[in-house]
C-alpha cells in the first residue's frame, strides 16, 4: 500500500556505501544564530516532504552519528491524547547515518521559518534543537554544512522509547490527528526514502512499513465480512 508522493524529475546516482560515522557534532540553539547569515535546517520526518516553510534552496543528504526511530508519540499532529502516534525522533549511533533534506532559508525566511518551527516541532512535538554536520548527496560539495535539527530526546513527555515493530506498525494504524492519518506519515517517509536515497538503508523505517502493509489487509478482510454479513438477511426465528 503506498500513498501518491511527489516524485524527483531525476532520481540522483546511486552513492558508494557509508563508512562508519562520528557524532561529535556542535550542538546549540537556534536563538542564538546569527538571523542575517543564512541558516540550514535538516528535516528527517515530515520536513522531507512538508516543510511548510518558504526556503531558498534544498539538498538531499544526510547526517552521521544518528539513527531515525519511530519512537517519538505524537498527540497533536499524527494522533492524540487518547490514541498517541508515533513519529520519528534521532537516537545517538556512532556506526548510522540518516538522510533526510537540508533546507536553506536566508533574510527574512530565517526568523518566518523559525518561528513556525519553534511551534511546530518544539511546543506541540517536544522536539529540542541541536546543530549538526549534514552531508549533501552531490559529489561537488566537499565540505559538509552546519544544519540545525530538531531532536526529541528521551527526557520529553511524549516519548514512547523502543517496541517491536509489529507493534509500532499497530499503534500507527489506528492514529490520526491533525496533520492527517499516522499510516500518511509512514509511507511517504517509506517513498522518500526509495525515491530520493535509493542507495541508503533504513531497516527500521521498512521493517515497520512491511509490518503494516501485512496487518492493513486483514483489517480490510474484517471490515468486508462485516459488511457483507450484515448485507444478508437474517431468517426470523420461531
Amino acid at each position: 500500500m503506498k500513498l501518491d508522493s511527489q516524485r524527483p524529475e531525476e532520481r540522483p546516482e546511486p552513492r558508494p556505501p557509508l563508512s562508519s560515522c562520528s557524532s561529535s557534532s556542535p550542538s546549540g540553539q537556534a536563538e542564538g544564530s546569527a538571523l542575517t547569515a543564512p541558516v540550514w535546517i535538516f528535516g528527517y520526518g515530515s520536513l522531507v516532504w512538508r516543510p511548510g516553510f518558504e526556503f531558498t534552496s534544498r539538498k538531499v543528504g544526510f547526517i552521521r552519528g544518528y539513527s531515525r526511530r519511530f519512537w517519538q508519540g505524537d498527540t497533536f499532529h499524527r494522533g492524540s491524547e487518547k490514541m498517541p502516534g508515533r513519529v520519528v525522533t534521532l537516537m545517538e549511533d556512532c556506526g548510522a547515518c540518516t538522510w533526510g533534506v537540508a533546507y536553506e532559508v536566508r533574510g527574512e525566511q530565517v526568523a518566518a521559518s523559525l518561528q513556525y518551527l519553534n511551534v511546530r516541532e518544539a511546543v506541540l512535538g517536544g522536539y529540542d534543537t541541536k546543530f549538526v554536520e549534514f552531508y549533501p548527496q552531490e559529489k561537488d560539495v566537499e565540505e559538509p554544512i552546519l544544519a540545525l535539527v530538531y531532536i526529541a530526546t528521551p527526557q520529553n513527555p511524549s516519548y514512547l522509547g523502543p517496541a517491536s515493530e509489529e507493534d509500532i506498525a499497530a499503534q500507527i494504524i489506528v492514529s490520526s490527528g491533525c496533520a492527517g492519518h499516522n499510516i500518511e506519515y509512514l509511507l511517504r517517509l517509506a517513498d522518500f526514502m526509495r525515491y530520493f536515497c535509493p542507495q541508503a538503508e533504513d531497516k527500521h523505517l521498512f521493517s515497520i512499513e512491511e509490518a503494516l502493509t501485512s496487518i492493513l489487509p486483514c483489517l480490510y478482510y474484517t471490515e468486508e465480512s462485516l459488511e457483507e454479513t450484515a448485507s444478508v438477511p437474517q431468517k426470523s426465528k420461531g
